[in-house]
């Protein structure tokens, strides 16, 4: 999809991925759920890949594999996965109807409108606007 600048090409087979065993990939599967989605990380604008293999005691080549392997995509994906989810909330809470299309992106821990675009598109077939629509 040009539109957006998505890459809807094949994932990369990386060899890092096999290093990992399967109980420290539970563990940290489990850790990183619990730092991105239960304390709301994946809002900050400046929490890295870097910093949550640092909280993890642990380093990005191991949170790279995990991410990969448990979730099927890359840290940056994943972390725009639940902005979008939580984007998706959002745009279908009657609270929140009068929020600007870049103070939902702001909320959600995207630093600008295109980026929220794009992941919306990516994740979703269709743009925030058009989802918004859809729900009323």
């Amino acid at each position: 999809m040009t539109k957006y600048n998505i890459n809807l090409n094949g994932s990369k087979d990386a060899a890092y991925r096999s290093m990992v065993n399967q109980k420290l990939m539970g563990e940290l599967k489990s850790k990183i759920v619990t730092i991105l989605l239960k304390k709301k990380k994946y809002k900050d604008k400046e929490y890295s890949a870097k910093r949550l293999a640092e909280d993890l005691g642990t380093n990005t080549r191991y949170v790279s594999a995990v991410v990969s392997v448990c979730f099927g995509m890359n840290y940056t994906s994943l972390v725009n996965k639940y902005r979008i989810d939580n984007a998706k909330s959002l745009l279908r809470d009657k609270r929140y109807k009068s929020l600007k299309m870049e103070e939902v992106s702001d909320m959600v821990g995207f630093s600008n409108r295109q980026s929220f675009y794009a992941a919306f598109y990516k994740f979703t077939g269709i743009t925030p606007r058009q989802y918004k629509m859809m729900e009323d």
